[in-house]
C-alpha cells in the first residue's frame, strides 16, 4: 500500500511542478579548459534599460577569461549581432587580436545565424550557455554586477550620468588584484600595473627585447597556474553541495546539460543544466491516473482580472 501511494505522489504532474526541492541540485561542476593566454577565451553579455547617459543606454560587457579583465562599450541600444561583431572588432579584436572562443548566453544576436557565421569564418567558437543557467557565464555576470555597484555609487544623485563614469569603473576593475591569478589584469597582460595618476619620475632604461618576453611569460605562467589552482577548489566547493542524475533525457550534450524534447509552441531552447531538471514518474496500471492541473485561479487586482496559474 505505502510504495503504491509513494509512486501515485510521484506520478502526479500538479505536484512535481509546485513542490519545493529538499534535496541538493543535480549535476557536478563542469570544468572549463583554462585559457593560455590573455584575450583567447571571451565572455559577452549586455547591461540594458539604464537610464539614457549622453544618448546610450545599455553597455556591452567583454571579460578575458585569462586575465579577468574587461572592457565596457557604451551602445545607444541592443544592436544586431552584426553590429555586435563590428563592436568587438573595434574594442578588442584590433588591441588584443582574434580570440579562440567566446562565451554568451541565449539572446538572439547570440543565436543568430549571422553571428555563428561570421565568427566560423574568423575561426572562433561560439559557445552558448544552457537554458535558464547564467553560471555557465558566470565570469561576465560577476564583472556586471561588480559594474551596477559601482555606478550606484557614483551616480547616485543623477543617474544620466552613468556614461561619463564608464571608463573609470573599466579603469577600476583593470587595476583590482584578482583572487584566481595574484594579480591585477593590468600586470597580468602588460606586465605591469599602470598608475592610477600619471608619474612625474624619469624613465629608466629600456630592457632588452628577450627580457621582455621572459617578464610576461612568467606573469602568464604564474596566472595560469594559479587560475587552474582556482578551479579546482571551486570545483571541489561547488560538488560538495550537488547530487548525481538520478533520471535519463532525450540526448546528453555534455556532463551537465542535457536536451529535452519540448512542444514547438513552447519557443525556448531545449537545452538544460541538470540542475534544473527534476524526474517525473508516470502512472502504472497499478495506480490511479493523477488529476489535471487545476484551473488557474482568479485574481483581481486594481480592477484587473489576473489569471494566477500554479506551476
Amino acid at each position: 500500500m505505502s510504495r503504491d501511494v509513494i509512486r501515485y505522489i510521484r506520478s502526479c504532474s500538479v505536484c512535481a511542478m509546485s513542490s519545493t526541492p529538499r534535496q541538493l541540485p543535480a549535476g557536478k561542476l563542469k570544468l572549463v579548459p583554462v585559457p593560455r593566454r590573455p584575450w583567447s577565451s571571451l565572455g559577452i553579455d549586455f547591461v540594458t534599460d539604464l537610464p539614457e547617459s549622453e544618448g546610450n543606454t545599455c553597455v556591452l560587457v567583454v571579460v578575458d577569461h585569462f586575465s579577468k579583465a574587461c572592457k565596457l562599450i557604451p551602445l545607444p541600444g541592443l544592436p544586431t549581432a552584426l553590429e555586435t561583431a563590428e563592436h568587438l572588432f573595434s574594442h578588442v579584436f584590433r588591441n588584443f587580436g582574434l580570440p579562440e572562443d567566446i562565451v554568451s548566453d541565449r539572446g538572439p544576436q547570440f543565436i543568430s545565424r549571422v553571428w555563428k557565421a561570421f565568427l566560423h569564418l574568423l575561426g572562433v567558437t561560439v559557445k552558448l550557455s544552457s537554458g535558464y543557467h547564467p553560471q555557465t557565464n558566470g565570469q561576465t555576470e560577476q564583472k556586471i554586477q561588480e559594474l551596477g555597484r559601482y555606478l550606484w555609487v557614483y551616480c547616485q544623485e543623477d543617474q544620466h550620468s552613468w556614461n561619463r563614469f564608464l571608463t573609470w569603473a573599466e579603469y577600476a576593475q583593470n587595476s583590482l588584484r584578482q583572487s584566481t591569478t595574484g594579480l591585477t589584469p593590468f600586470h597580468c597582460i602588460f606586465g605591469y600595473q599602470p598608475p592610477l595618476f600619471p608619474w612625474t619620475r624619469e624613465p629608466s632604461d629600456i630592457p632588452a627585447v628577450d627580457y621582455w618576453f621572459r617578464a610576461r611569460e612568467r606573469v602568464w605562467d604564474s596566472a595560469h597556474i594559479h587560475l587552474q589552482c582556482a578551479i579546482w577548489r571551486h570545483k571541489a566547493f561547488a560538488d560538495a553541495r550537488c547530487a548525481a542524475t538520478p533520471f535519463t533525457v532525450e540526448r546528453q550534450i555534455n556532463k551537465v546539460t542535457y536536451r529535452l524534447h519540448l512542444p514547438p509552441r513552447y519557443r525556448i531552447h531545449p537545452s538544460f543544466h541538470v540542475s534544473l531538471l527534476k524526474p517525473f514518474s508516470p502512472a502504472t496500471p497499478d495506480t490511479p491516473e493523477p488529476q489535471e492541473p487545476p484551473p488557474p485561479t482568479v485574481v483581481v487586482s486594481n480592477g484587473v482580472a489576473l489569471l494566477h496559474y500554479c506551476t
